[in-house]
């Protein structure tokens, strides 16, 4: 399982140094517990009320584009404090990301008024995810009345008949992607349309994309 290892103290000051490695060596036995294989530490030294730290903005691009499990941190307050806390939280969780805490020694154990929070955030973000889906499906709809043919995307159109689709328009992954949607919501609007596809195979996708499109 990969994971990355995220680490922070509050000030720049020397005396928070010692600090910030301490957390780095328990973090290492950690993932060693648990058999994660570490493909990043991030450290650094900044206010847990501040949402824009390259550290976290690091952390977050990184879980999005690559096929992170876990992420390790000493408690939840080094993710951030106050409502950067619940927001960094659930942009976290909401990836399919497992969290684990020195604290816990284990997997993260979210207080009750912050699993009520993230809930009722979640709540609202399903909804808009819907009503997004919703605007997809009717712009197909209007595209096909007007002469699109969806099924020219599918390879190898007419055989293995009735076979499940387990691919999708890398098209359609491209635009969502450029839409700012992530891997997850992305795998999640296709699977509406009828693929059944994962977040990893979306990210697989397009990275075989951006690589043919490299080269």
């Amino acid at each position: 399982m990969k994971a990355i290892i995220y680490c922070r103290v509050s000030t720049t000051k020397e005396t928070q140094e010692t600090s910030l490695k301490r957390q780095e060596e328990e973090l290492i036995q950690l993932a060693k517990q648990y058999h994660f294989d570490v493909v990043a530490i991030i450290k650094e030294q900044a206010s847990g009320y501040e949402l824009e730290r390259d550290g976290i903005l690091q952390l977050l691009q990184k879980i999005k584009d690559e096929p992170i499990q876990a992420v390790l941190i000493q408690d939840e307050t080094r993710l951030g404090r106050g409502n950067a806390k619940i927001a960094l939280l659930h942009c976290v969780l909401k990836e399919d990301i497992k969290l684990f805490s020195i604290s816990h020694n284990g997997e993260l154990q979210l207080s009750e008024s912050d699993s009520m929070v993230l809930q009722i955030v979640g709540m609202v973000e399903e909804y808009q995810r819907k009503l997004h889906n919703i605007k997809i499906k009717r712009g197909m709809k209007r595209a096909v009345q007007q002469g699109y043919k969806p099924e020219k995307n599918l390879k190898n159109l007419g055989e293995n008949s009735g076979r499940e689709k387990i691919d999708a328009p890398i098209e359609e992954i491209v635009r969502l992607r450029k839409n700012k949607l992530t891997f997850a919501e992305i795998a999640a609007t296709l699977r509406g349309f009828g693929y059944n596809i994962s977040k990893a195979t979306v990210h697989r996708r397009y990275q075989e994309y951006i690589q043919k499109e490299e080269d």
